[in-house]
């Protein structure tokens, strides 16, 4: 028998009993159906998160203080004071692996324009290049402050598309003024959306000033707060305790000159560095030679702790990949699990046809049929059957993933892999469960199948 004839003879036998085909397949249908859209809720999910972890900043390291610690009570991370702005400046200029680098500075003020007010979730005080180390070089208006700025601690700064919606109300804000911590601000940009972090946390909640100028006028330390430089400076504009009664040499500032007239002094702290590395590859690079650059800058001897903590933005988005993947290939398992109980479903369909049709077969061999005529046959109709259902999974599959879509906002993306898997899978199936009834069917006997009622 050729081809064609064994395809239509399959087709005839299927045809016979439309229902019983129907639910042989539904297993089938069943388990690519899951395959299907698990491989598009799973890959859509994966690139949601790439697509996040890419607008946090490529390759991005982080650069926070130490501990610190006084009669062997720690306070916390961050709560050494060691890191500087020149800090960042010798890295950028001494780090070949490192593409850009921006002091940061945090506080957590509240923003008044005429009578609306916002408190935002960040609040950062950097340099022009912060930008881009996030790769948020593009403004959506006007343009960024700049080292000229820094310098000054000029009162200007840039929002995220947040503050715009909630202080403006959605009308272009620049060169508009508004009042942080009850320092005057002109907004000279606007920043492009950004959407939400891998942590869920607004992006575009943001304002972004001169760090000096957060640092100096809204955070009021123009100081480190627990430095010998700042005693130092303090106490030369303070009457001397040797000599009681003495006046000061100097006479004090008041609070309107020190937010006018910030005195910056040599040291000043920062509250973390942010840098990207140059690529993916050079990331480790960058650790060892930042690790080795501020070592040396801090003077810490070997076998001394790091006064400061690296990290690495690709070790969040590993592990929120990993945790994905885990959670796709889990579902992926249970969908096959749907395949395996199909695959059985059919076998013991085609168990019964081959009983139901053992006096055909044997006038099929009485007429001169041969065995491996009555195999493919049988294993023919067995992956027709589970192709059949192949295709019709992967339409459900498809439309479920697309239903997820439209009502709960899932990404999801289509997967050719998936579908060319799943139609393997499914000629696989066929021919794994059908043999077994197919090789019965070509062991019967020619007499004994004729005899059979």
């Amino acid at each position: 028998m050729t081809i064609r004839k064994t395809l239509g003879t399959a087709v005839r036998a299927l045809r016979r009993n439309i229902t019983r085909s129907a639910l042989t397949v539904l297993g089938i249908v069943i388990g690519i159906a899951a395959v299907i859209a698990m491989m598009e809720i799973g890959k859509g999910s994966s690139g949601s998160i790439s697509k996040t972890i890419a607008s946090m900043g490529a390759n991005n390291l982080l650069i926070f203080p130490g501990t610190a610690s006084t009669g062997g009570v720690s306070f916390g991370g961050g709560s050494s004071l060691t890191l500087t702005a020149e800090d960042c400046d010798a890295i950028l200029r001494e780090c070949s692996a490192i593409a850009a680098a921006a002091p940061l500075v945090r506080a957590r003020p509240q923003i008044v324009y005429q009578d609306k007010n916002w408190v935002p979730t960040f609040v950062y005080g950097s340099t022009p290049a912060y930008l881009t180390v996030r790769d948020w070089s593009q403004l959506a208006d006007g343009d960024i402050f700049t080292d000229a700025d820094v310098r000054n601690a000029s009162r200007v700064c840039v929002v995220g598309q947040t503050l715009v919606r909630e202080l403006f109300g959605g009308q272009n804000p620049v060169g508009k003024e508004i009042r942080v911590k009850n320092v005057a601000f002109t907004v000279v940009g606007v920043l492009t959306p950004k959407g939400a972090n891998a942590f869920g946390m607004d992006q575009d909640d943001i304002l972004l000033a001169p760090w000096t100028t957060i640092k100096y006028r809204v955070s009021g330390s123009s100081t480190a707060s627990s430095t010998t430089a700042s005693t130092a400076t303090a106490s030369s504009n303070s009457a001397d305790s040797t000599f009681p009664g003495a006046k000061a040499v100097f006479p004090a500032q008041s609070s309107t000159q020190s937010a006018d007239a910030p005195m910056p002094v040599r040291f000043a702290n920062v509250d973390q560095v942010i840098m990207s590395a140059t690529a993916g590859d050079q990331i480790r690079p960058a650790i060892r030679e930042v690790t080795a650059l501020l070592r040396e800058r801090h003077r810490l001897q070997p076998g001394e702790p790091d006064d400061f903590s690296i990290r690495d933005m690709t070790e969040s988005a590993n592990a929120l990949a990993s945790t994905t993947n885990m959670m796709t290939n889990l579902l992926l398992a249970v969908a096959l699990i749907s395949l395996v109980v199909g695959g059985v479903g059919i076998m013991n369909i085609m168990l019964v046809s081959v009983t139901e049709r053992t006096r055909e077969i044997g006038l099929r061999m009485a007429v001169g049929a041969r065995s491996r005529d009555i195999l493919r046959q049988f294993l023919t109709e067995a992956t027709l059957l589970c192709l059949i259902g192949g295709l019709l999974g992967l339409a459900l599959g498809r439309g479920a993933a697309l239903m997820v879509q439209k009502f709960l906002r899932w990404p999801i993306e289509s997967s050719v892999e998936a579908i060319i898997a799943s139609i393997v899978v499914s000629a696989v199936v066929g021919i794994v469960f059908g043999f077994y009834p197919a090789w019965k069917a070509s062991r019967l006997d020619p007499i004994e199948a004729l005899r059979y009622e």
